[in-house]
């Protein structure tokens, strides 16, 4: 019985850390870790800064085979899946889609307008955004990482890491810091 009760709470505790994805009407998935905003990205910057978070945008399109990798495969992995959820506001941009952005230097485009001048080509892609954005900027060259495709577990633990810890602001590059990770596991 001790077991049982055990097991049952373990799997209770277990399921706040599943990630729940869901299809939305866009063609694109949506999770809980994912912030519906009005795409102003220095108002999000904001609103992540004051959650103590760091923001971050993921761009997609519909029918994405990698994206559905990420959703299904990396992204759900429980200490993954936690960080996303404490410590990154994400922002989803739709790659052909038709709602508008406010860059960082101030011009507004929609999505698909937007995707084609930070002159991303592939889905997805992630850029993991600085606490302050100097005016002027625009997201990619204010970006700290930019991750173009999908990415392993381990590869995205530590870019979430590298990101979250600040390990940039060291001069240690990612490359050489998730070399460094797979020699300690």
């Amino acid at each position: 019985m001790r077991f049982l009760t055990a097991l049952f709470a373990l799997v209770l505790l277990a399921a706040p850390l599943s990630a729940e994805t869901t299809m939305g009407d866009d063609g694109l998935h949506k999770t809980e870790w994912m912030h519906d905003t009005f795409k102003d990205l220095r108002e999000d910057l904001s609103e992540a800064n004051a959650e103590g978070k760091r923001l971050a945008l993921v761009i997609e399109q519909r029918g994405c085979i990698y994206c559905t990798k990420m959703h299904e495969e990396v992204w759900p992995d429980p200490e993954i899946n936690t960080m996303l959820n404490e410590d990154f506001f994400f922002v989803q941009i739709n790659m052909f889609g038709d709602v508008e952005v406010t860059d960082f230097d101030g011009e507004v485009l929609t999505e698909k307008e937007m995707v084609m001048k930070w002159g991303v080509m592939f889905t997805p892609t992630v850029l993991f955004l600085p606490e302050e954005v100097p005016e002027g900027v625009t997201a990619p060259r204010a970006a700290v990482g930019l991750v173009p495709g999908a990415l392993s577990r381990g590869m995205t633990l530590d870019m979430l890491t590298w990101v979250h810890d600040r390990i940039y602001e060291n001069g240690e590059n990612f490359q050489k810091y998730h070399a460094r990770m797979l020699e300690q596991r």
